[in-house]
């Protein structure tokens, strides 16, 4: 069995990750969407509501790809969160050359760490590359549109948090 693991804080989920898992999803037999925990970040959400909302938009994808995707949260590092979940394959998205500089490294890294562990990019749809959850927040907080950006369900979630 093929076990890919797609790590990421999802602070909030965008409609980019979702392209990078449906398509990630028909690689692998088991996708494993690992939440970070990532302190550090100050996310605006709580693991809790960033694991309940990638877990609500998985279900659909499950449905359409017919694989079990699974949402495990971790604060260790990504190789073993890897070894952790079996994964043989970590899934990493692309946006920009940006993305790659900074991934590049980290695949480095990894390898040195566990080199029976893959690293594979996916570069994000083109509509989807300048989406950042960043960005949506950012947008949000400033009272814009970020329908475009993230899931109906996402953007009430995302609008509540900005409203009080």
């Amino acid at each position: 069995m093929r076990i890919g693991l797609y790590p990421g804080t999802f602070d909030p989920i965008t409609l980019g990750h979702i392209d990078i898992i449906r398509r990630a999803a028909t690689l692998v037999d088991k996708l494993v969407i690992g939440v970070a925990i990532n302190r550090d970040k100050g996310p605006l959400f709580s693991l809790e509501e960033r694991v309940a909302m990638i877990e609500e938009e998985c279900v659909s994808l499950a449905k359409q790809t017919g694989i079990e995707i699974v949402v495990h949260p971790f604060e260790n590092l990504l190789i073993d969160c890897a070894n952790d979940v079996g994964a043989q394959i970590i899934v990493r998205g692309l946006r920009a050359v940006a993305d790659f500089e900074y991934e590049y490294q980290m695949v480095g890294m990894n390898r040195q760490l566990n080199d029976t562990i893959e690293t594979i990019f996916l570069m994000a749809e083109a509509q989807h590359q300048a989406i950042a959850s960043k960005l949506v927040k950012e947008i949000a907080r400033l009272n814009g549109d970020i329908s475009k950006f993230v899931t109906p369900s996402v953007d009430v979630q995302v609008r509540a948090k900005f409203a009080g």
